[in-house]
Parts: structure tokens; sequence; C-alpha cells
């Protein structure tokens, strides 16, 4: 007789947490949808959904939400490209080209991490601006995230060639070229806003 008392209890409040599950689950799905859709305008969808999709409950289904985080992302991944090629200048016995590259590739992802820095500043401070107003602030924003893009590639293209070859370019080509993609995609996302308003 417990146990039956104890499955009826069971099937009683199941209905009520899976009431409550769907609930909590549902706007998080919608943002997620949301993300989804909008990434399908980028150039690297999968990393776009990828990188923004934990931060579905913060970006709900907003669209300048969806671009101030794909520029944060953006950000986050270039500062934290810039300390790991600086590491890499610490390693010993590289040849002196390749530590010319890895000079050359610090100054542009400090110039990338710079341009994306008033980037975001930008767009967070694009709050009501109308009109001509907000096309400035848009156009700022659209002209430092492609500079920034820019940097990201001319790194990437100072490691070219075979005397480079080895772990030291791979692991740092892998890390820019992330970079780069999300600039990519975080440029579509603010371009789509700008289309939209």
């Amino acid at each position: 007789m417990a146990r039956v008392s104890h499955l009826l209890l069971l099937f009683s409040v199941l209905p009520i947490a899976w009431t409550a599950m769907s609930a909590a689950t549902a706007p998080g799905s919608t943002a997620t949808n949301f993300i989804k859709a909008s990434c399908g305008t980028t150039t690297y969808p999968v990393v776009c959904v990828q990188s923004l999709s934990p931060y579905a409950s913060e970006i709900k289904q907003n669209p300048l939400q969806l671009a101030q985080t794909a520029l944060y992302v953006s950000l986050a991944r270039a500062q934290s490209t810039k300390t790991f090629v600086s590491n890499m200048k610490k390693f010993k016995g590289l040849k002196t080209r390749e530590y010319e590259a890895i000079e050359d590739c610090l100054d542009e992802i400090g110039d990338s991490v710079d341009r994306l820095s008033r980037s975001v500043q930008e767009l967070k401070d694009i709050g009501e601006a109308k009109g001509q107003d907000f096309v400035w602030h848009m156009s700022n924003v659209e002209t430092w995230v492609s500079a920034a893009l820019t940097d990201e590639n001319t790194c990437v293209d100072g490691f070219a060639g075979r005397a480079l070859d080895g772990k030291i370019k791979t692991s740092i080509k892998a890390r820019v070229v992330n970079v780069a993609q999300v600039t990519s995609n975080a440029l579509a996302l603010a371009n789509h806003y700008a289309s939209k308003h």
C-alpha cells in the first residue's frame, strides 16, 4: 500500500515538475532559435552558434544585445590570443624568422584588441541614437571591426611560407583564425542590426 501511495505521489508531482521545467527552458530555446536564425546570416554559422549560445539568456531575442555579445566574445578571444602569442615569444630555440613573425603578429593582435574595445564601447553608447547619430555610431563600429579583422588576417599572413612550418605556426594560426571567424561573425551581426534599424 505504501508503494502505491508513493507511485501516486510521484505521478501527481511529475506533471507539475514537467510544466515547471518546460517553462524554464522555453525562453532559452526561443533565444537559442533566435541565435541560430541570426547566425545564418554570418560566414561561419556553426562557430557563431557555438560562441553565442552560452549567452542565450542574456541575448533573448534582442538584435542589439546579440551584436554586443558577439563583439564581447570577439574581444575576449582576441585578448586571450594576444596573451597566448605573447607567451610564444618565451619558447627557447625560436628561429629569428619565427620570433619576428610572432612580434609582428603580437602588434597586429594588439591593434585588433584596441579596435574591438572601441567597437564594444561605441555599440554600448548607441543607446537611443537615431537618424544620422545612429549611422555615425554604426559606421565607427563597422570600420573598427573591419580593421580588427584585417589585423587578424595580417597576423596569419605573417606565418606564410614553409620556412615557418611547425608547432608554433600551427598553434598561433589556429587561435588567430578562430578570432578572425568570431570577428567576421560579429561584423555580420552588427551590419544586420544596422540594416534593420
